[in-house]
């Protein structure tokens, strides 16, 4: 493996821990552990509601590790899912957590939606808002990139 690819490949898991920092930070958690699984289950439910072509554009923008978590377990045969409602996506994300149960799941899934306008471009971010049914859309920040 040349140092190029090392260099990249921990530049990613860089990547990877610093966006589970923010998340933790953001929800003033104290607890990594949870704020990679809430990254984790927002990102998979995000990806199932997305179309293949949208999943396609979206995970080429994020961080090679974050792109591989993303990934994870997915079936593209499954996608996108039917029931599309904010409901169903606030349930999914909130299943995930039936042992350790969010505070306020809308929030937390609010958190991730930031997070990642932090460091996605805003055009894509834009093309990911416009697939999501209003209800949903509205838990994304209406402004990019901010903190």
């Amino acid at each position: 493996m040349s140092n190029t690819t090392i260099a990249a490949f921990t530049h990613g898991a860089q990547q990877a821990q610093q966006w589970v920092n923010e998340l933790d930070d953001d929800l003033n958690w104290d607890d990594k552990g949870r704020a990679y699984r809430l990254l984790r289950s927002v990102l998979h439910t995000l990806r199932d509601f997305l179309s293949i072509e949208e999943v396609a554009d979206l995970s080429a923008q994020l961080p090679i590790v974050i792109r591989g978590v993303f990934f994870e377990e997915w079936d593209p045969s499954t996608a996108p899912v039917w029931k599309r409602k904010k409901q169903d996506f606030i349930e999914q994300v909130a299943s995930d957590f039936k042992n350790d149960p969010l505070d306020n799941s809308n929030v937390a899934v609010a958190a991730v939606f930031k997070l990642m306008d932090r460091h996605i471009s805003q055009g894509e971010i834009t093309q990911v808002r416009n697939s999501m049914q209003k209800s949903l859309r509205n838990l994304w920040p209406a402004t990019h990139g901010t903190r």
